[in-house]
Parts: C-alpha cells; structure tokens; sequence
C-alpha cells in the first residue's frame, strides 16, 4: 500500500503565501482622496452559479460513515494511503453533497498533484459539475456558499481534524458556537499566540502590535503626506494608525483617551474597525485580540488570547468560546480613514505609530494583491454595488444596518449638502467621513468594500438609493 505522510499532504508553504505578501513589496500609494472620489460606478451583477444539487437529510449509511472516518477521523496518524484514497472514492459516489464541505477543507491544505485529482474526480461526482483541478477549491467553495449547502453531520468534529493535524495551535478554537464552520478556512498564516505585549517577538505568524510606541506628527518625518492613516478620536485624544502598518500587523491592541481598544485591519475587506474592549460584564477580563490566521468569508477571524474566545470581527460578537458563553459584544468607536495631511491639519495634537512597526515593508494590498477582487471564497455577492466599492457602515440608532456608497458620500458633502437617513448624520472629519446621532454622539463607523458589510450586514439599506 503506498503511504503518503502528511508532511506531503499538508505540504504548506508560509512564506508568500497570497494573503500575507503581495507579488511586489513595492506598490504604489492611493491618495486617500483620489480613492473616495472615484466618478464612475459601473453595476454589479449578480454570479450565476447554477442550479444546486438535492440534498440528503439521512445520516450517513455504515458504508459513507467509515469512509469518512477513515479519511477524516484518524488523519493527525500521519498516514495517508490505499485505504484513505478508496474511502474518497467511497464519498465521491454516496450522492450525498454535504460532504463536499469536508474535501475542501482537506483540499486547503494540499499540494500533492495526484491527491488534488483524485479530490477533484469526488467533488466532480458529488456535485455533478467538471472542474479546474488548478482552481477547484475556490470555484466549489463559492458554489457551496452560495447554494447554502448544509454542513455534514459530526462536521466539526471532522473539520477540527483536519485543521489541528496541520496545525495543533487551533485546537483551543474549534469548539461548537454561533459561527458557521462551513464559512471558515484557513488565510495561508499561522496563528498569533504569542503573549501579551511582545510586539517585538518575533513569530510565523501576523504580529499584532499591543501598547505600540507613538510619536508627536512633527516627529513622524517618515509618513508621507498622501499616507493612507486610519484616524481614531477617543474623549478628545487622537491618534493616526498608518495602513502601512496595519497592512503588516492587522492587529494592534492599544489604550486610547482612557479607552482600551482592539483594532484589527481586514486587507481582504478593505476594512480598519477599533472596537472598545473595557467595560465589559462583570469579571470578564480585557480581551487581548489576535490574528487566528483563519476567515471566514474573506474577513479575518480575530480571537481572544486569554480564553481562546473566537470573535467575529466584522461584528464584534464572542461567537465560540468562553466568553461567547457570556454574551460578551464589543462596542465599535468610529474610524477615520483618510490621508496624514488630512488628519493631522484637523488634528494636529494627533500622535502617530512609529515607523519601526512597519517592519521595513510598504504593501498597499487594495492596489495590488488584491486589484481585480477578492481572492478568496466569498459565495453569492449584493449585486447594488461591484464588491469592491467603499461603503460607509453604520448601525442606525434603531439597530438596522445602513450603507453610504462612500464617493456619493463625499461628493454631497462637498457639494455642502447634508446627508440624513434613519436618525443618523454623516459628518466629515479630516476630509474622511463618520456617523454621529441626532444629538451628535459617535455611532461607531468604518469603511469597508461593499461585498464584506453586505455580507456581514444581508439586506442592509444603501445610500442613495437609486444605487
């Protein structure tokens, strides 16, 4: 019987991977301006993606059960031969499509040419479709989440599996909650779980940055002018976070205006959000966010250092974990996004991240990496807007999610028009735009592309209307 080991199933490559490093480290630099104000606005249109298979509701027969166990169950045993390739074969044939969720996410991890195939001619089988082998994963994985394929029962139990085989950091993560496990695969990057505060540390992973050193604007000689900075205002305290840095970091926990925040930078969804992590229900401990190098539909699966409490991050909701348990939800405060000229002229007592936070790198992953959309699975999108238009997100006073084409936005307001919806205000601020309320209280916003707060927010309102 031929043994492969999983040293060459899981045959992974850390370095340059697509979501951590762009093809070139040099890339050109968007004014902040420039970006919001594009004119054109070409339509979206919807993706076809075919009729979806029927679907089982049984359980698995004894036949299909030990076929799965025998590919899934057993797979941190390092061997992978004869019997495992026969029990693919076996789910291939059982007509049962759930199961495709489960030869992805071995399919993630892979780079063995004959094992691909072989994944390929099941997942062909089970689907009734004839793929690439070059881009199956991708192509199946936004088919399943558009047909809103079920899960395969003891799905999680499988998943883990496979994930902690590769890397047994996860295993603290995978645990039964209000996240949707299919929708999760991994970015291409280890986890950060190194300790609090070791910014400095290095680590195979994306380093967040805790406590992160500041200097005055007059200090920050290195930040151009153009510089896209992500702007946080906090009880009259103000302080820039370079995309530069962020694009290398992605996350920072940090102590603003007396305020402890997490703030984690999705590059996938064009997204910086600062969420307040103090105040929280009684004898619950400050969250300590970190990248998990997992997503979940292109946006980035942040988790808890301290009680390996899974978060979703463009929500702010525990979703898996012990403080998922106590209901714990994150209150947003708004961030600016703009250029460094923009926000230190209307702040200019603003502090700003040091340089050495960049690790010598200068990635601009939006007009790069990541230029002709997103690249990784996100299923169907809301065809109102291309996925990669910005939007202005807010949760109205009346707790129903509402969208600003952003570049409408800012034209209006310009054209020193006010913009009102639902009991919310857009201001601007630096020449970038946030929400207040009717007495002018911070509704805590952010930019984003388009197909991520649709996503994440599904039947939101878009302003203006007409979009």
């Amino acid at each position: 019987m031929r043994i492969i080991t999983l040293a060459t199933v899981f045959a992974l490559a850390l370095v340059g991977l697509a979501y951590s490093l762009p093809a070139s480290a040099a890339q050109a630099k968007t004014p902040a301006r420039t970006a919001l104000a594009r004119a054109a606005l070409p339509r979206g249109t919807a993706r076809e993606f075919g009729t979806p298979p029927a679907v089982p509701s049984a359980a698995p027969s004894p036949q299909l059960q030990a076929a799965l166990d025998a590919s899934f169950g057993d797979i941190g045993n390092n061997r992978w031969g004869d019997a495992q390739r026969e029990a693919i074969r076996v789910i291939g044939a059982s007509g049962d499509p759930r199961q495709a969720w489960l030869i992805l996410d071995l399919m993630r991890f892979i780079t063995n040419p004959e094992l691909i195939a072989e994944l390929v001619l099941a997942l062909n089988s089970l689907l009734d479709v004839h793929l690439d082998p070059f881009d199956a994963w991708q192509d199946v994985t936004e088919r399943l989440i558009a047909w809103d394929i079920a899960a395969p029962p003891d799905y999680l139990r499988y998943k883990r599996a496979i994930y902690t085989a590769v890397f047994p950091e996860w295993e603290a993560l995978f645990h039964p909650g209000d996240i949707d496990w299919r929708h999760v695969t991994w970015g291409g990057v280890r986890i950060d779980d190194r300790a609090f505060d070791q910014t400095d540390a290095p680590c195979n992973c994306i380093p967040a940055a805790d406590n992160p050193p500041v200097s005055s604007a007059e200090e920050a000689t290195w930040l151009d002018d153009d510089a896209i900075v992500f702007g946080i205002g906090i009880n009259g305290e103000y302080r820039a976070y370079p995309r530069q840095i962020m694009e290398v970091r992605e996350m920072v926990n940090d102590t603003l205006g007396g305020r402890d925040l997490g703030i984690p930078y999705c590059t996938l969804c064009g997204s910086a959000q600062a969420w307040f992590t103090d105040r929280l229900p009684d004898g619950v401990e400050r969250p300590v966010l970190r990248t998990s190098g997992l997503l979940i539909r292109a946006n980035k699966v942040m988790y808890d250092l301290t009680t390996h409490t899974v978060f979703d991050t463009f929500l702010g909701t525990a979703v898996a974990g012990p403080l998922a348990e106590r209901g714990v939800q994150l209150t947003q405060a708004s961030v600016v996004t703009t250029t460094w000229s923009a926000w230190k002229a209307a702040h200019p007592q603003t502090t700003v991240l040091v340089e050495r936070l960049a690790l010598g790198r200068n990635f601009d992953f939006r007009n790069g990496r990541d230029a002709n959309g997103p690249i990784f699975p996100i299923g169907d999108v809301d065809p109102r807007l291309p996925v990669q238009e910005d939007v202005l997100g807010v949760i109205t006073p009346g707790g129903s999610p509402l969208a600003f084409h952003v570049p409408s936005l800012v034209a209006a307001l310009d054209a020193g028009e006010s913009v009102h919806v639902d009991g919310v205000e857009v201001v601007l601020d630096a020449l970038g735009v946030r929400a207040v309320d009717a007495s002018g209280n911070d509704l805590g916003t952010h930019q984003a592309f388009w197909f991520a707060w649709s996503q994440f927010h599904p039947g939101t309102r878009l302003w203006p209307e007409s979009r």
